[in-house]
């Protein structure tokens, strides 16, 4: 019988030194068996939920990133934007792809529509 519980995101930075942390110990809730050992990091479980819904989202549009757009309710380059910051925390974006930039216009422009909120776009701006 399996139990039911809360899940957690594992830490992916270390609080002491800002190293990243490996996954040592592996346990069975079942039968209490552990194994121990290092283990690769699962690339997906870094995301937050912002993040996992922008790629549920484009992966049931089957990559279009107009539905992503769509779904956020912000602006194509926004988007787009968002997208790409996925790629890169994935380390999925490629070498030639460009850095995707907003400007500062089209940042307060996407605020003023209601896409963005204030925070969302002093962050923004501060990155330009």
């Amino acid at each position: 019988m399996r139990r039911r519980s809360t899940t957690y995101h594992a830490p992916r930075e270390c609080p002491v030194c800002g190293d990243e942390l490996v996954v040592t110990r592996l346990g069975c809730p079942g039968c209490g068996s552990e194994l121990a050992g290092t283990f690769e990091n699962c690339r997906f479980c870094a995301l937050d939920e912002g993040e996992l819904e922008i790629l549920q989202v484009f992966l049931a549009s089957r990559g279009n990133l107009r539905e992503v757009e769509k779904h956020l309710g912000v602006s194509y380059p926004t988007a787009r934007l968002r997208f790409t910051e996925l790629l890169l925390k994935l380390g999925l974006a490629g070498e030639t792809d460009p850095p995707a930039q907003l400007s500062q216009e089209q940042v307060l422009a996407e605020v003023t529509s209601g896409a963005l909120s204030p925070e969302e776009a002093a962050r923004l701006i501060a990155e330009l």
